[in-house]
């Protein structure tokens, strides 16, 4: 085979070399040890929590004085959603992941771009050029046809899938019988003609597993597609180099064909980057364990958080206590300290399925949320109701101190409350405050309706003073609940329950429905003065009415 006729009549306009390219795109000029990384999406679909998952590679960035960028990694036109790379920006922005270089929402910055992969397609092909010229690569007319017909076999016979050996009808062709092909206008790709042995085995070093054995690629894969756009193998290889990559965090979905790419680079003479292989996030279904699924999982979506309104420094927390196994230690010493502020590291991560739990999340959020000033609770609320309840926000700007004060209940001190983990959630809750969105949700507590709710009710209106002390408050509840029959400890209702009619916890609930509609809400004496005397008198007199 004529390699140097067989690399012009594929690539005729291709005049660069990989020395070109290598003078252009040059080592960077960084500490040594500095981590060069970066996330590469397709924009094939929505942005979901293995894109924040892998973002890590930001803060290894941040720590060593290395770079982090974004790449888009678009060969696959026709799955492309539009819309897709401004949602990847808009997400990770979101959770204040930033960017040293890369793609952006109007076009890129930095000096190693183009940051998308279909605007690199010269730099493919001239390196896809280089391995015809090495007689390493090879066209390939087979159709879709030819290559079921090909797996077919293979499964008959219980052989290896893929294109080798005998299976590899074009591998060895004559110049004569491409030119032949080219001529007709037959569609073609580019093949990577491989020396490997699946008896042999290759050692890789991973960031995350150790060193792994994995056999060594013997098919012919693709490198380029009849387009002339590369797979995803090809590209990837030639970007990470080009763009001086030197950690390459991904899912362990990858491994399978990890030995393809160390493949490439070994073949190509470049020196490997490291790769680290993540562990998938799983979910319980049932007793068992999977995979989080694009199609059956909604949490596995970024936007489900971002529209429930978990706190990105909470969903940070919670991601970090699943990526590293010595960062939960560390937050409950430094509690109130930005997650930023943890040295995160690759030898700490799991290589195995990393458990995703929804209620660990929403416990942390509600432990994150609960330490936190009302100030930034109410500016979170306000900037999640804009988006998503706009009603909400109408109502928080109208009435922006009696929010506040809200807020305000039940906050602070040793022991705060953890209603909410959620903007959402915190939405709900509050809806009780605000007199145009006040319902009553739950039942009169069975021992306080009837006559005794009127009872209870005039006999607490009738010595409600606003002046009262907390000390006073209780004092004179104390008072009405012995008065009217019911215990004032529990403990003694619940040994004799045929001496009371009922205990102090009925009388207090049945307060708490009247003033807020539910039986579980903060204490009764700070809800009244959030709502102040003239509505917490109205409100107790609608309940002893209805």
């Amino acid at each position: 085979m004529d390699n140097q006729a067989l690399a012009d009549l594929l690539f005729p306009g291709i005049t660069e070399e990989i020395a070109d390219y290598e003078a252009k795109y040059p080592p960077r000029d960084l500490p040594s040890g500095a981590v060069v990384t970066r996330i590469a999406p397709s924009p094939t679909g929505f942005v979901h929590l293995g894109n924040l998952y892998n973002a890590i590679g930001e803060r290894l960035a941040r720590q060593t004085g290395g770079v982090f960028y974004l790449r888009i990694e678009d060969t696959d036109q026709k799955r492309e959603v539009e819309g897709a790379v401004e949602a990847v920006i808009d997400a990770m922005t979101f959770y204040g992941v930033k960017f040293d270089e890369g793609a952006t929402a109007d076009g890129e910055t930095g000096a190693y771009g183009p940051y998308r992969q279909r605007q690199r397609k010269a730099l493919y092909q001239c390196i896809a050029k280089s391995l015809v010229l090495r007689g390493l690569a090879y066209p390939c007319f087979c159709t879709e046809d030819d290559l079921k017909r090909m797996h077919e076999e293979q499964e008959a016979a219980k052989e290896n899938y893929g294109y080798y050996g005998k299976y590899a009808v074009w591998r060895d062709r004559p110049l004569a019988d491409i030119e032949a092909e080219l001529k007709k206008g037959t569609e073609w790709v580019l093949r990577f003609r491989s020396e490997g042995d699946p008896a042999n085995t290759v050692e890789v070093q991973d960031g995350i597993r150790g060193t792994l054995k994995v056999q060594e690629n013997f098919t012919d894969f693709v490198l380029l597609k009849s387009d002339g756009i590369p797979t995803y193998h090809f590209a990837h290889v030639c970007d990470d180099h080009f763009m001086r990559t030197t950690h390459v965090i991904r899912d362990e979905s990858w491994l399978a064909t990890l030995p393809i790419h160390v493949q490439l680079f070994d073949t190509l003479g470049w020196a490997r980057p490291l790769y680290c292989h993540t562990a998938q996030l799983m979910k319980m279904d049932g007793e068992s364990k999977r995979k989080l699924s694009k199609r059956k999982d909604p949490e596995l979506a970024l936007s489900y958080y971002r529209e429930a309104g978990v706190p990105q420094e909470a969903t940070w927390i919670y991601l970090l206590t699943v990526l590293n196994s010595n960062f939960e230690e560390w937050h409950l010493a430094n509690p109130d300290a930005d997650t930023r502020e943890f040295t995160f590291s690759l030898e700490k991560m799991s290589n195995s399925g990393s458990l995703f739990d929804l209620e660990k999340l929403d416990n942390i959020a509600k432990e994150y949320l609960s330490r936190q000033s009302a100030d930034f609770v109410y500016a979170g609320l306000l900037e999640w109701a804009d988006r998503y309840d706009t009603a909400l926000a109408a109502r928080m700007r109208a009435k922006a101190d009696f929010y506040r004060a809200a807020i305000n209940v039940g906050r602070g001190g040793e022991k705060p409350r953890k209603d909410y983990g959620c903007w959402s959630q915190a939405a709900k809750f509050l809806a009780f405050y605000d007199p145009e969105t006040f319902t009553v949700t739950d039942p009169c507590p069975e021992n306080a309706d009837g006559d005794k709710r009127s009872a209870i009710i005039d006999g607490y209106l009738e010595t409600l003073d606003f002046a009262d002390s907390a000390e006073e408050w209780f004092a004179k509840v104390k008072v009405l609940t012995e008065a009217l029959g019911y215990a004032v400890q529990p403990k003694k209702y619940k040994k004799n329950p045929e001496l009371y009619c009922g205990s102090i916890v009925d009388v207090t609930n049945l307060l708490r429905v009247a003033l807020t509609g539910r039986q579980n809400a903060p204490d009764i004496r700070e809800i009244s003065h959030v709502l102040g005397e003239a509505e917490t008198r109205r409100r107790l007199e609608a309940y002893r009415n209805a």
